[in-house]
């Protein structure tokens, strides 16, 4: 097979003997590579599966380059000419992002040898391993890389195996494309493809004779099939690189690439990880770059162009605008069906595209300000809510302690009171002092509430034993369903609460109907005597009955006043988060 470029003339050098050498059919002096004076030789910097990169000082510069070697004693003449090729194409490919070729020259046994540049730094693949660096930096590393693979399309040579551990990130800026011995020279429309003396990279970084051409993960699809290749193939390697650093992942699995790439992946890296928040012009031309039709890719300069754009902040306006429209109609829609969690997602995107969109700005300020059309929350919401309620009731049960805990107050007098029945008395006591363990307890870690009810209805059953059913005992009766009614269990079930303010009301009369309990109220002519059967009623002062009325009264009051300044507060703060949200969001046009 023929190269279009001119066959490489070997250096001639002295040697021990003084005969010259032949390489092929080209004399040549052998000169071994260790004993030129010129070169200090160190470690082996590199090794792959034809030849190794090894550490040189330049002795007459004082300069540290790379000398690349072969490594087979006695390699083919396909393997030597791919050896020669390698040092031809890198040498004319003069863009700083490809490193000079300084010398070529052959070694003691007339294998051949070049020099070039020593590139220091970390490889693109250990930057993106190592999560480390701003996308920016690796943005802009890859427009060099673009625009090295750009010149190199210009003069009709593919590189065929651009990959993250071939583009090499030095520490002052530099970047440099390595590794040009798999690249061909173009004829005509095709590239220059040797079936039988292909290297392949695999994925260790070695190379490897008689497989496919290429690293599995960046090798185009027709790569993969084993096709003459282009400068196509170039930009699907340059796209797998972008999605990669925009995605945060890789385009193809590593333990399955070749299948990955034959299949019809996604190659939107904002479809891959929304998450990333991708630029739409950066996804768009990653996208086009991956397509698996060459002709509909674009080239190297258009990709470096679109990046460079984004990075200079140019960009693509009508592009965005045309997406918050698409966003807002979808938004739009959604709302329509009663989809409120996918019409607020597809609003912000769309603001976050447009940040003028009236539509989206409408909806927007509708499902914020206005609310949602539809009585369905999402999960998170759900339990969102769920959260906040269960701080409120225990904030209302802490503040439940302090009535529950006045009839204590009433200890000192009972000396004083004419008692008819102290047993009756003291479980008075006793279901107030647990009510008030339940209540503290509520406020800390929560009760089930089938408890407090119960725990409710008995204090209350045990309170008109005082001065019976209609003293004192509607009062706490009101405050209890005061409190019971904003918990959001009960608030949905009105039934229950109907159920459960019945049947403690009924209950008194209900056991005293059925002889458990002993008789506290009576029907006179004068009407409702209420006695209760604790205390001995004729000799009870009406003022003390008035007193406890009064306090029961003020309690309950002080008790709702705290129920009411929290439901104001909060009232206050979605009011003030709606303030702020409309001067947060733009204007719709009028």
């Amino acid at each position: 097979m023929s190269d279009p470029v001119d066959p490489l003339t070997p250096t001639q050098a002295a040697t021990e003997s003084g005969e010259p050498a032949t390489l092929g059919t080209a004399p040549v002096e052998r000169v071994s590579v260790r004993d030129i004076p010129t070169y200090e030789l160190g470690e082996v910097i590199g090794r792959g599966g034809m030849g190794e990169v090894i550490a040189a000082r330049d002795r007459t510069f004082g300069r540290e380059v790379a000398l690349k070697r072969m490594r087979a004693d006695s390699p083919s003449p396909e393997h030597v000419e791919r050896f020669l090729r390698e040092a031809r194409i890198q040498a004319r490919l003069d863009h700083p992002a490809i490193a000079p070729v300084h010398e070529l020259g052959y070694d003691s046994d007339g294998l051949p040898y070049f020099t070039m540049k020593r590139v220091g730094g970390a490889t693109l693949a250990a930057l993106l391993e190592a999560k480390t660096e701003k996308p920016q930096r690796l943005l802009r590393a890859l427009v060099d890389v673009c625009h090295a693979a750009e010149l190199a399309h210009s003069r009709r040579i593919v590189h065929r195996d651009l990959k993250p551990s071939n583009i090499m990130l030095g520490d002052y800026g530099e970047v440099y494309v390595l590794d040009w011995g798999v690249a061909r020279v173009m004829t005509g429309d095709r590239a220059q493809t040797s079936p039988s003396t292909d290297d392949v990279p695999s994925l260790d970084g070695v190379t490897k004779a008689g497989a496919l051409l290429g690293t599995p993960g960046y090798m185009a699809p027709e790569q993969v099939r084993g096709e003459a290749v282009g400068p196509a193939a170039d930009v699907y390697s340059l796209g797998s690189m972008l999605f990669e650093i925009l995605a945060g992942e890789p385009l193809h699995p590593r333990n399955d690439a070749i299948a990955s790439t034959m299949t019809n992946v996604s190659r939107s890296p904002s479809q891959r990880n929304p998450a990333r928040a991708v630029a739409p012009e950066l996804d768009t031309i990653c996208a086009a770059a991956l397509a698996t039709d060459p002709n509909l890719r674009p080239s190297a300069g258009a990709i470096a162009t679109a990046i460079q754009d984004y990075l200079d902040g140019d960009r693509d306006v009508e592009r965005r605008r045309e997406l918050a429209g698409k966003l807002a109609s979808s938004a739009r829609a959604a709302l329509e069906k009663g989809d409120s969690a996918h019409a607020m997602r597809s609003a912000g995107r769309a603001l976050a595209f447009d940040p003028t969109s009236s539509e989206a700005t409408a909806i927007v300020t509708q499902l914020v300000l206005a609310g949602p059309s539809t009585t369905e929350t999402p999960d998170e919401v759900d339990a969102a809510l769920e959260k906040e309620e269960q701080r409120l009731m225990r904030q209302r049960s802490k503040r439940a302690v302090l009535p529950y805990g006045a009839i204590f107050s009433t200890l000192p007098l009972v000396p004083f009171l004419h008692v008819q029945s102290y047993p009756m008395l003291a479980a008075v006591y006793v279901a107030f002092a647990l009510m008030v363990g339940i209540t503290w307890l509520n406020s800390r870690v929560g009760v089930p509430i089938l408890l407090t009810l119960t725990g409710h209805a008995i204090t209350a059953l045990l309170f008109s034993r005082l001065a019976g059913p209609f003293i004192i005992t509607p009062i706490m009766l009101c405050a209890i369903l005061l409190s019971a009614t904003s918990i959001p269990w009960l608030n949905r079930r009105p039934l229950a609460i109907l159920v459960w303010t019945c049947g403690t009301v009924m209950l008194p009369f209900v056991l005293e109907w059925a002889g458990v309990l002993a008789p506290s109220w009576a029907m006179t002519s004068d009407g409702i005597l209420s006695t209760g059967n604790v205390f001995v009623q004729s000799q009870m002062p009406a003022s003390l009955g008035i007193a406890g009325n009064v306090a029961a009264i003020c309690l309950v009051a002080f008790y709702a006043r705290g129920i009411g300044r929290d439901r104001r507060e909060a009232q206050r703060r979605l009011f003030l988060q709606a303030w702020h949200l409309r001067h947060l969001l733009p204007k719709p046009a009028e």
